[in-house]
C-alpha cells in the first residue's frame, strides 16, 4: 500500500513504524526527522518529482511518500466485542468513509464496518480520515443485512439514519451497545436493511433544505447519539 503527505507518513512514523516496507523522498527533510527513518533500518529511496508523482498517482506527496503492508482488516466476531459501532451501506465515496472514520474516532465510537461494497482504497480511506483510519478497527463485509441480524441476536439497537424519521434531537437512546446504520446519499439505506431496524433518526433541518452530505450527518448523529 502507498501512502503519502508530510503528515500521514510522520503518523505512521511515530505510531506505526512497523507497518513501514519502504521511503521515498523527493527532497531533503530535516536532518532529525531523517534519523528517526534510518533507525527504522528500511530501504530509504531518493526520487525525483515524477517518480514520485507516479508513487502517489498524481496526489500532493509534500515530498514524503511511504511503502507500507496492507490494511489490516478486523473480523466481524471481533467487532462485537465494541459498543458503539458505525456501518455503512454502499457507501463508495473514500473521502465520505474518511471522514466519518475520522469522526467517528473523535466521537468515541469504537469500530466502523464497511459494508455492501467487495473493496475499498484504503490508502485513500487513511489520507481522508488524516490517518484515524489506522487508529480505528474497520470491518469489510459484504452483507450489511447479515451483520444488522448477527449484531440483533447479541443484544445490539439497530439505529438507521432515515429522512422520515424520528427527530435525533428528540430521541432517547438508554441502550449500551447500538449500530448506526449510514446509506449511501443517492439511495439511503436498502430497504430490506430498513426493515431489520429497532429505530430510524433524522435530521431536521432549516431552510427547506433537506440533504447534508453523509459525512457530515453522520457527525452529527454520532454526537447527538453519544453525549
Amino acid at each position: 500500500m502507498i501512502v503519502y503527505g508530510k503528515q500521514i507518513v510522520t503518523y505512521i512514523l511515530e505510531k506505526y513504524p512497523s507497518m513501514i516496507e519502504e521511503i521515498y523522498f523527493s527532497k531533503k527533510i530535516d536532518k532529525k526527522q531523517f534519523s528517526l527513518f534510518r533507525k527504522l533500518d528500511k530501504p530509504i529511496i531518493m526520487v525525483d518529482n515524477q517518480k514520485a508523482q507516479a508513487l502517489a498517482k498524481g496526489g500532493n506527496h509534500q515530498g514524503f511518500i511511504l511503502k507500507t503492508q496492507d490494511f489490516m482488516f478486523t473480523p466481524l466476531n471481533e467487532i462485537k466485542k465494541f459498543n458503539k459501532i458505525v456501518v455503512l451501506d454502499e457507501i463508495t465515496d473514500v473521502g465520505n468513509i474518511g471522514a466519518i472514520a475520522r469522526t467517528a474516532y473523535s466521537l468515541g465510537y469504537e469500530a466502523l464496518v464497511i459494508g455492501g461494497i467487495n473493496t475499498v482504497n484504503m490508502s485513500a480511506v487513511i489520507r481522508s480520515s488524516s490517518a484515524a483510519a489506522l487508529d480505528l478497527p474497520i470491518c469489510l463485509y459484504k452483507n450489511t443485512q447479515t451483520v444488522a441480524n448477527e449484531f440483533k441476536q447479541i443484544g445490539f439497537d439497530l439505529i438507521g439514519a432515515h429522512m422520515e424519521g424520528i427527530n435525533i434531537k428528540q430521541f432517547n437512546n438508554n441502550s449500551d451497545k447500538h449500530l448506526l446504520f449510514l446509506g449511501s446519499e443517492g439511495r439511503g439505506l436498502h430497504p430490506k436493511l430498513q426493515d431489520k431496524l429497532d429505530y430510524k433518526v433524522s435530521i431536521i433541518m432549516s431552510n427547506k433544505f433537506d440533504s447534508l452530505n453523509v459525512s457530515v450527518a453522520a457527525g452529527i448523529l454520532m454526537y447527538e447519539l453519544g453525549v
